[in-house]
C-alpha cells in the first residue's frame, strides 16, 4: 500500500507540475484533460517496473498520459465537461457495476463511468472506485480513479 501510495503522490506532483507549465494558449478543457491524462497515466506506469525502473515507467506514463489527455481535453468542450460532471454526481450513489452514461448530443461527444466496487479507507472514510471511459471524434480514452466521502458530504477524488 506504501509503494502505491508513492506512485499517487509522484504521478500528482508531475501533474501538478504539468498544469502549471500550461500557457495562455491552452484551454481550460486541454489543462483538464492534461492533468487527467498524466494521473491515468502514472498510475498506469506505477503498476511496471520495480526501483528505478518504477520511477522511469511513472514517467514515462505520466507524459504519454498528459499528451493523449490534453489531445482529448482539446476536443471536449464545456459542455461535455458539464454533462460529465453530472454523471459523475449520480455515479456516487449508483450501485455497483451500474453505467451511468452522457451524451452531448450537440458535439457527439460521449463517456460512461461506472463504480466498480467500494470500501473503507484506513481513516474510516467511504470510498468508492470507478472506471470512466469518454469518446471524443471517435478515439475512446479509458481511466480508473477512486473517490472519497468528505465530512461535509462532498466526494473528494483521490487517486
Amino acid at each position: 500500500m506504501r509503494s502505491r501510495m508513492t506512485g499517487i503522490v509522484i504521478v500528482t506532483l508531475l501533474a501538478t507540475g504539468l498544469a502549471g507549465c500550461q500557457t495562455g494558449s491552452m484551454g481550460t478543457k486541454e489543462g483538464f484533460g492534461t492533468v487527467g491524462g498524466a494521473v491515468a497515466g502514472g498510475l498506469i506506469g506505477s503498476r511496471f517496473g520495480g526501483g528505478s525502473g518504477k520511477l522511469v515507467a511513472v514517467g514515462v506514463g505520466t507524459l504519454l498520459g498528459a499528451f493523449l489527455g490534453r489531445e482529448v481535453g482539446a476536443s471536449l468542450d464545456r459542455a461535455d465537461e458539464q454533462y460529465a460532471r453530472q454523471a459523475e454526481t449520480r455515479a456516487y450513489s449508483a450501485p455497483i457495476g451500474e453505467r451511468i452514461t452522457w451524451n452531448n448530443p450537440q458535439t457527439g461527444h460521449y463517456g460512461t463511468i461506472v463504480p466498480v466496487r467500494d470500501g473503507y479507507a484506513q481513516g474510516g472514510a467511504y470510498c468508492r472506485e470507478f472506471q470512466q471511459t469518454i469518446v471524443v471524434g471517435g478515439r475512446t480514452e479509458q481511466a480508473h480513479g477512486t473517490a472519497c466521502r468528505e465530512p461535509d458530504g462532498s466526494w473528494k477524488i483521490v487517486g
